[in-house]
């Protein structure tokens, strides 16, 4: 900020230069407002910031009935060439309500562009035994840092009869969610959450029935149903994050129980089904791609630079100004002060002892004494000088 004020001078001499002066508070302000949104900006994306939706699972089957090449000796048509067969897809879209209208139908959520397996950590389709035995009536999917993301799941089968499957799907939750062990699950209302949530449910449940020791307070007394929970009377309030994992299972999986009907008179059939999912809020997503915008502040800098660039144009401008301006309205004295300027310059460099500038500038000054024996000793000086260089050429043409 300092390399772009202009000097009291400047701001007398060009009064148009205080509007200036003005904008550079207005912009110190405002830089000050933007870092403080930043940092609560940068605070706010700590916080898991999430949001619920609704994900439509929809179930489509597709039966071929295969080719009809001939009929059979009972008068029945024979498949000779293509079985029949069916096609199971599993897809999915999110879905939102709304703006304004709680109560209207969902529509899809076209800000939120994720393939269906993301919010998966495993999908399974277990197929009739009965029809296909034990090899061939499972369909498993479980995801791996490898995992390639898809917009559904497919299964192939011959067959033309119905077929009843169950689809189990295993919910990725961000951040992870655990299932409560059942007895704690009903003292704390909590059935499924987070390990932040469960704990913070547990110390809620302890301030409030005043559990935490009067004269400890790093111990926990345990009540008569925290007790039948943890299985001790009494427990260090360090020692619960630990205890709270023994209790903490992988949460359920969604189970889906479909009939695929093989029609040929009605081939395609859809069925669908709501799930409710929780998603990152589309404010995070804003904050994080203006947090990361490097562009306007690149753009700032150069900005920034150009100012500075005028601004010492403009104090050189300054300077020049001043030097023909006083020029102008004194050009004797002005000189006069400049020569002796440029003189005190020049000893400063020179290392030279200050002189009389003022004596030296009349012809009497060099008729004193001083002035012939400094003669003599500057020719006897270059004599001396003369003589070594010429002893030292000889000797150099002698060898």
């Amino acid at each position: 900020m300092a390399d772009r004020l202009l000097t009291k001078t400047v701001r007398q001499i060009i009064p148009e230069s205080e509007s200036y002066m003005e904008l550079l508070e207005v912009e110190k302000k405002l830089d000050l407002v933007l870092m403080r949104k930043r940092l609560t900006l940068q605070e706010s994306l700590k916080q898991p910031l999430k949001t619920k939706r609704i994900l439509r699972v929809m179930l489509s089957s597709t039966f071929k009935p295969g080719n009809i090449d001939s009929i059979g000796p009972d008068g029945q048509p024979v498949n000779d060439g293509c079985p029949p067969g069916w096609e199971l897809k599993v897809e999915g879209q999110l879905l939102e309500k709304p703006p304004g209208q709680p109560n209207g139908p969902p529509t899809v959520d076209t800000r939120f562009r994720r393939k269906f397996s993301t919010f998966f950590k495993s999908l399974v389709i277990e197929l009739d035994h009965e029809l296909y035995g034990p090899d061939n009536h499972l369909v498993e999917w479980h995801r791996t840092s490898s995992t390639t993301e898809t917009d559904g799941f497919q299964v192939k089968r011959s067959g033309d009869s119905n077929v009843r499957c169950t689809i189990l799907l295993m919910l990725d939750y961000q951040p992870p969610q655990y299932k409560l062990d059942p007895r704690l699950a009903r003292i704390l209302g909590l059935h499924t959450g987070t390990r932040s949530q469960i704990f913070y449910a547990l110390w809620n449940y302890i301030k409030v029935h005043r559990l935490q020791d009067s004269h400890e307070k790093d111990f926990i007394n345990c009540d008569a149903y925290l007790e039948q929970v943890f299985g001790c009377p009494r427990m260090r309030f360090a020692e619960i994050p630990s205890r709270l994992i023994q209790l903490q299972q992988a949460p359920d999986p969604i189970v889906i129980n479909h009939v695929i009907v093989n029609d040929p008179e009605d081939p395609n059939k859809t069925l669908c089904y709501d799930i409710e999912v929780e998603v990152d809020d589309v404010y995070k997503s804003m904050v994080q791609s203006y947090l990361q915008n490097t562009q306007s502040n690149q753009e700032l800098m150069a900005i920034d630079n150009k100012i500075h660039e005028l601004v010492e144009q403009i104090n050189q401008m300054k300077v020049h100004r001043e030097f023909y301006l006083e020029f102008s309205q004194d050009p004797h004295t002005f000189i006069t002060r400049w020569l002796a300027s440029q003189s005190h310059d020049l000893q400063q460099m020179t290392d030279a002892t200050p002189g009389h500038p003022e004596q030296e500038r009349h012809a009497d000054f060099y008729d004193a004494s001083w002035v012939y024996e400094a003669v003599k000793r500057y020719l006897y000086n270059r004599v001396v000088q003369r003589r070594q260089e010429l002893e030292h050429a000889l000797n150099l043409s002698g060898q």
